[in-house]
């Protein structure tokens, strides 16, 4: 299996690299995560899954050892594949993933393009144990960072903002203070909107 890559940056996009490693270009796929964490030196390594299929030979490539966690965790999930994978970690940061699965916070999950209710209660039910054991989270700082989250959400929904817009500026705010109490999260959200 292919852990890992280093070698010359040959090309990039939002969604792929090709690295060239001793003469050999290898197609990697990436999420807009690892892209933006991409600089633009020659010189890059990329930790990878290789995933091996009847009809192909797929190389993922990540910036992180979380984010390879992440994504192995979830293609772990009956009907959650590789590109649905990368597509959750192109729409949230990993933490993001992970602390949405420790909260319970279906909403999340389902906001990502191509989830729906059910695949975002099975990604929970079959991840939020592992998670929870694997990052060593608290559960009640999970789920009380839930309950602020919900009742901030619900405040801007009344207050008129719609709800997919204050959900990200939200979920920006407890990437950045995650013990932000409702009140906090509020104030935050109303200066961004």
């Amino acid at each position: 299996m292919i852990t890992q890559i280093r070698g010359r940056l040959i090309q990039k996009s939002p969604t792929a690299v090709v690295i060239d490693c001793n003469g050999i270009g290898y197609f990697i796929h990436i999420s807009l995560h690892t892209f933006s964490q991409l600089t633009d030196n020659e010189s890059i390594k990329l930790l990878t899954h290789f995933q091996v299929k009847e009809d192909s030979h797929q190389l993922y490539g990540f910036v992180s050892q979380i984010e390879r966690e992440i994504f192995r965790l979830l293609i772990s999930v009956s009907g959650i594949g590789a590109n649905t994978a990368r597509t959750m970690l192109s729409s949230l940061t990993p933490k993001q993933v992970r602390e949405g699965i420790a909260a319970e916070d279906i909403r999340l999950i389902q906001s990502v393009k191509g989830i729906g209710l059910k695949t975002a209660q099975r990604v929970i039910i079959d991840l939020k144990d592992k998670i929870l054991k694997l990052y060593d989270i608290d559960e009640s700082i999970s789920v009380s960072n839930n309950t602020n989250k919900d009742e901030a959400l619900s405040a801007l929904e009344v207050l008129g903002f719609s709800k997919k817009q204050s959900e990200r500026i939200v979920v920006q705010i407890l990437s950045k203070t995650p013990e932000a109490s409702a009140e906090l999260i509020i104030k935050e959200a109303l200066k961004n909107l």
